[in-house]
């Protein structure tokens, strides 16, 4: 199949996106925490991902917390009518690298509100949810998130981190178009969501996608991307792009040499021998 960045998908059914897109997560400082250390240059990648052709941007709240979607906001608003920016709420931040999952309803209404105030939207396209919180039942957490949905507040539900049966459990409240799990060449723990979310018509949105795998896999990748021409994360996210057709990548840089590194990947069209090799 074709990898090209031309190539499509419709989240929701309807807003028709291209598969290789952008995450904002390394745009903060270390840790994730705090803004860019260098907010024009930060600001430079962002309008120079939109330049190479992305119209799908990956945020959360929880990044910085709360500097990254106002980043992207003073990049980028007034935004392209066909740039989709989907964000995240569910986290709580309390220090660099510490994440603590928060469904508590009233975090998740907030979360929503702050989300849309920073981004400058009267409508979040695509608002995931970053965790199930043991705390509480999922049906009380996804409650604002169906009241805002109804408000107009939000357009598209997706979870990240969900098994099947999670999933499953969250249709009942509302309709789920994204899953956003770890999965890459080399970690390919959740096969089971990626084969059924491509069923279900949902986006597949791996997060770490530029993980080449464990050092048995090194010679074999670095074979493929010699021929190719290609680097070894070019190889990795042409990988994920022939793995499924409802798969979108969402690959991190703070660097403009390494955005158009990425972006390469679009190009490269792995063979079906390659593909197995790979994948074996």
């Amino acid at each position: 199949m074709s990898t090209s960045i031309a190539e499509t998908f419709r989240v929701g059914g309807e807003i028709e996106i291209k598969r290789l897109g952008y995450g904002g997560m390394q745009l903060t400082g270390k840790g994730v925490w705090g803004d860019a250390p260098d907010r024009e240059n930060a600001k430079n990648v962002l309008k120079a991902a939109l330049e190479a052709g992305v119209n799908f941007i990956d945020t959360a709240d929880s990044y910085g917390p709360h500097t990254n979607e106002g980043l992207i906001a003073d990049a980028l608003h007034p935004y392209p009518l066909d740039l989709l920016i989907a964000t995240k709420g569910g986290f709580d931040r309390t220090g660099p690298n510490q994440w603590v999952v928060n469904g508590n309803p009233k975090h998740i209404r907030e979360a929503i509100d702050g989300s849309l105030r920073r981004l400058k939207v009267e409508k979040i396209d695509l608002w995931q949810l970053h965790r199930f919180d043991a705390k509480f039942p999922i049906e009380e957490t996804l409650a604002p998130v169906v009241e805002a949905v109804q408000a107009g507040k939000i357009r598209y539900v997706g979870l990240s981190e969900v098994d099947v049966q999670q999933i499953q459990r969250a249709e009942k409240v509302i309709k789920i178009v994204s899953v956003q799990n770890l999965y890459n060449l080399g970690d390919r723990k959740w096969e089971e969501v990626v084969d059924y979310t491509e069923q279900q018509g949902m986006a597949f949105i791996p997060w770490y996608p530029l993980a080449s795998g464990p050092n048995k896999l090194q010679s074999k990748i670095a074979q493929i991307a010699e021929k190719h021409g290609a680097t070894i994360s070019q190889i990795a996210l042409a990988w994920l792009l022939k793995r499924a057709p409802h798969i979108l990548l969402i690959p991190g840089t703070s660097s403009l040499e390494h955005l158009k590194e990425n972006m390469g990947a679009a190009n490269i069209t792995l063979s079906d021998e390659d593909f197995a090799a790979l994948s074996k």
